[in-house]
């Protein structure tokens, strides 16, 4: 009975939910799309013909922005999940932690450093706020310390982290790789979220 009540609930928050409708119309596979396009907003980060890698792309409502954003650039799309193609992207299927896929994303790179490395990984939450929280900050490190050996050099890191205790150690890190660190949380990103996003410019 509680599992069909919370999933009740859930459903009638998405029916409620302003970027859901909002999506549909828009045609983005999901309400995501509208937090990376306020980070854009702000951080003015997405120009024509500049090469993104997305990290944990599915369904793909940030590829599909950039897509239209980045006209004649490159976007190589990764995730576990089959996705739908979308116009200039590359899609990797497989874990971005393992060597052999990290090593088909550089294949692909064509020798042209990437401008922005994004990021909107996630574990599969288990209730439990906490280890929720180190284990999607343990998925934007490792993407933090990828990005470190292939990014441009005024390029930007953009991703998803959870307010906990390894905030104050991602935002550490980001220094120590950036010159410039910031933290956002958009006006799309649900109030009772715990999330924020990291934007990083300039590799030291």
């Amino acid at each position: 009975m509680k599992k069909n009540k919370i999933s009740k609930n859930w459903v009638n928050k998405q029916r409620r939910d302003t970027y859901v409708r909002q999506s549909k119309v828009d045609g983005y596979r999901a309400r995501s799309a509208y937090k990376l396009i306020e980070i854009d907003e702000k951080f003015k980060i997405f120009k024509g013909g500049m090469s993104v890698i997305d990290i944990g792309a599915a369904p793909g409502s940030w590829s599909q922005y950039v897509s239209k954003t980045v006209k004649n650039g490159r976007i190589i799309s990764i995730d576990l999940k089959d996705m739908d193609n979308i116009k200039n992207t590359i899609q990797i299927k497989g874990d971005f932690n393992e060597h052999d896929v990290q090593m088909k994303i550089k294949s692909n790179l064509n020798n042209k450093k990437p401008d922005v490395i994004m990021s909107d990984m996630a574990v599969n939450t288990t209730g439990i706020k906490d280890i929720d929280s180190i284990q999607t900050g343990e998925l934007c490190k490792e993407a933090m310390i990828f990005s470190k050996d292939i990014i441009s050099k005024d390029g930007f890191f953009i991703s998803k982290i959870f307010m906990g205790s390894t905030f104050n150690e991602i935002v550490a890190l980001g220094k120590k790789i950036f010159k410039e660190v910031k933290v956002f949380k958009p006006k799309s990103s649900r109030k009772d979220s715990k999330e924020s996003f990291i934007i990083c410019k300039k590799i030291r």
